[in-house]
C-alpha cells in the first residue's frame, strides 16, 4: 500500500469525491447534468458521455489534492484515460488525489429490510488489475431500510468478509452499509449498525484497518466512537439524497467525519455551462464540502 497515499487519507484535510455512478445510476446523473436519454443510445454511448463529464470534473483547475483527498471511480472509468493517462494514474500523478475503485456488482433484491451485495465472482482479478493501475482502495455498497438486527448483522458480516479479501490483496476497503435516509426506523437502524460494525472491527487481524462510509446519522456525532477507533482509518459520509446544503449542514455537526459525496458534489453542474461557468460552480461546490468536512 502506498505510504504517501495512506498518510494523506489518514490525516489529510479534505474529502473524497464519489465519481462512481454505474449502470443503474448513470442515466439519472447524466440527466441532472443536462443530457437526456433521448440524446444517446446504448450503454457504450452512455458511458462515453459519462466519462466526458467525469473527465471535465477531474481536469478542472478546481479539482486538486489541496481540497480533495481521494476519488472513487467506476470500473469503466479506471479502464479509460484522462488526457492520455490511465484515470487512476492521472488522479495521483497530476492531481495528487488518491484513487479508489467501486468493486461491487450492485444490490441483491430486498430481504428482511436490507439489500446485500450481489456475488462478485471476478473480484480477485479486478483487485489485481486495480492494484496494477495504481488504485489505493475500494468501495462497496449495501443498503439498510428496516431495523432488523439479524439482517443488519448479515449486511455487515458480508461487508467485512469481502473487506478482508480486499485487505489481503493489498488494497484499503471502504465498507459502505448505507442506511436509507427515508427509512422509518433510521435512528434504530443506526444503533444496530454501529454495534454490528464495532463487533467486526474488534475481529480484524493485527495491524489491519478499514474505512467506513456511512449515512449522515440522525443524532449528531453518533459515530464518534468509530471516528476514534484504532481499526478505522477514516469515517466518510454519503449525501444519500440530501441536497448539498442540507448534507453539508449535517456533516459539519459530525466532527471528524468527512464527505464522500456523489450527487451533492455535482449538483448545479451542466453540460451547457462554459468552462469558466463550470469551473466556478465546481469550485464553489468543492469549497463548501471541504469546509463542512473540516469540523
Amino acid at each position: 500500500m502506498n505510504t504517501q497515499q495512506y498518510e494523506k487519507i489518514k490525516s489529510g484535510k479534505g474529502f473524497i469525491a464519489a465519481l462512481d455512478q454505474s449502470g443503474g445510476s448513470t442515466p439519472k446523473a447524466l440527466s441532472l447534468y443536462g443530457i437526456q436519454p433521448s440524446e444517446y443510445s446504448g450503454d457504450e454511448q452512455m458511458f462515453t458521455l459519462m466519462h466526458a463529464m467525469r473527465s471535465r470534473i477531474i481536469t478542472s483547475p478546481a479539482f486538486t489534492g489541496e481540497r480533495i483527498l481521494g476519488a472513487i471511480l467506476f470500473e469503466q472509468t479506471m479502464d479509460r484515460q484522462v488526457e492520455g493517462r490511465g484515470t487512476a494514474d492521472y488522479l495521483w500523478s497530476v492531481k495528487n488525489v488518491v484513487p479508489f475503485l467501486k468493486v461491487d456488482k450492485g444490490l441483491a433484491d430486498e430481504s428482511n429490510g436490507v439489500q446485500t451485495m450481489k456475488p462478485m465472482p471476478d473480484l480477485g482479478s479486478l483487485l489485481s488489475r486495480a492494484k496494477d493501475k495504481g488504485v489505493f482502495g475500494t468501495k462497496m455498497r449495501s443498503v439498510i431500510k428496516l431495523a432488523d438486527a439479524n439482517a443488519i448483522d448479515g449486511v455487515v458480516a458480508q461487508q467485512f468478509e469481502v473487506g478482508n479479501q480486499i485487505l489481503a490483496a493489498g488494497l484499503m476497503p471502504i465498507i459502505e452499509p448505507e442506511v436509507d435516509i427515508k427509512s422509518p426506523d433510521k435512528a434504530q437502524c443506526e444503533t444496530l449498525l454501529k454495534s454490528a460494525i464495532q463487533k467486526r472491527l474488534d475481529q480484524l487481524g493485527p495491524g489491519l484497518c478499514v474505512m467506513l462510509k456511512l449515512t449522515l446519522p440522525t443524532i449528531d456525532d453518533f459515530y464518534a466512537d468509530l471516528v476514534r477507533h484504532p481499526k478505522v482509518l477514516r469515517v466518510v459520509a454519503l449525501s444519500g439524497g440530501y441536497s448539498r446544503e442540507d448534507a453539508n449542514a449535517r456533516l459539519s455537526r459530525n466532527h471528524g467525519v468527512i464527505a464522500s459525496f456523489s450527487r451533492a458534489l455535482t449538483e448545479g453542474l451542466s453540460v451547457q455551462q462554459s468552462d469558466a461557468q463550470f469551473n466556478a460552480a465546481l469550485d464553489q461546490s468543492i469549497g463548501s464540502i471541504y469546509a463542512a468536512s473540516n469540523t
